[in-house]
């Protein structure tokens, strides 16, 4: 599971990736998940109840567009949502996965779009982000527009070296919310990099207002979900544990200036996976991070500024 909050409905409505089935183990490589995307509304934002499958206009028609022959779709996974204070308009991204139908377990990732006035408007659109088969996308984290008028968005993309595949950090360069994003640099690799809870994969995950807490000018605080190199056990690949971290993002310039040496929250029920999707501000200095534990379930955390700065770098 994966959750986004409509900032539109004070975050009491907002979209949930339900597991509609899995092969395999969630610690082993190789399960495959199926999915579904779903409405969710809550009272307060501690408690959501699942509603029904979201309905968004256009979609069978795109979908007939990317899934070629012998790849099969697996269901839209990972929603984002982000309100463009400009339009109106909310925009709704998620992973659009596809398998090869022959078992070899190849995938392709695309970074899905829809948008609308709200979530019972949406229309899709073509992914921003296609599957190029060197690079994919999924796990957008939507950055400020720069001084330059465009923005350095950050998604989760994959790098094969010696045979061992990692999901690195990667720039999108987007001048439009809604479409022909491109590939930018790679700005965090785990094999580049000597911090071993996060030495196999790296995703970005929301990041903080400056309200919450401020780390300089054209730069924002967030939060990065790492997960520990694979192992080979009996043959089989095992993954590593998935934690959540820090990071401060140069949103001006496209670079990632720090990563925390050690994870601050891994989740005491996850067999595998704590990874963050969605931060809420409730009042000043405080706000609820929603993360989903082993792709069971989502969990709120809350995080206090006040706790949260001494875990970062000192500023000349």
């Amino acid at each position: 599971m994966a959750i986004s909050l409509d900032p539109k409905k004070k975050y009491k409505e907002g979209i949930i990736r339900c597991i509609t089935s899995r092969e395999g183990n969630v610690q082993i490589k190789g399960y495959v998940d199926r999915s579904e995307l779903h409405k969710i509304n809550g009272n307060s934002l501690e408690t959501f109840i699942i509603g029904k499958q979201l309905s968004i206009k256009n979609e069978k028609e795109i979908l007939t567009q990317l899934i070629e022959k012998d790849w099969d779709f697996l269901g839209l996974e990972d929603p984002d949502i982000f309100k463009d204070g400009e339009t109106n308009l909310i925009h709704v991204y998620f992973t659009v996965p596809l398998i090869n139908a022959d078992k070899t377990k190849k995938m392709r990732i695309h970074l899905g779009h829809a948008e609308g006035i709200d979530l019972d408007s949406l229309e899709m659109t073509m992914p921003v982000l296609l599957d190029n088969g060197i690079e994919n996308a999924k796990e957008v984290s939507i950055a400020p527009p720069n001084q330059k008028g465009f923005r350095f968005n950050l998604i989760e993309s994959r790098d094969r070296r010696k045979d061992i595949t990692y999901s690195v950090v990667k720039v999108a360069i987007a001048e439009d919310l809604g479409k022909n994003w491109k590939y930018g640099d790679t700005v965090f690799h785990p094999a580049e990099h000597n911090l071993p809870w996060i030495g196999g994969h790296a995703s970005p995950g929301p990041l903080f207002s400056k309200n919450f807490i401020d780390v300089g000018v054209g730069k924002l605080l967030g939060v990065i979900n790492g997960r520990e190199a694979n192992q080979i056990i009996t043959g089989k690949t095992k993954y590593g544990m998935f934690s959540i971290g820090l990071f401060i993002y140069d949103y001006e310039n496209g670079k990632i200036d720090w990563v925390s040496p050690k994870p601050f929250i891994q989740d005491s029920e996850a067999l595998t996976i704590t990874f963050a999707s969605q931060f809420v501000e409730t009042k000043p200095g405080e706000g609820i991070l929603y993360a989903h534990v082993d792709d069971s379930f989502v969990r709120a955390y809350t995080l206090k500024a006040e706790f949260i700065k001494p875990l970062l770098p000192k500023r000349g």
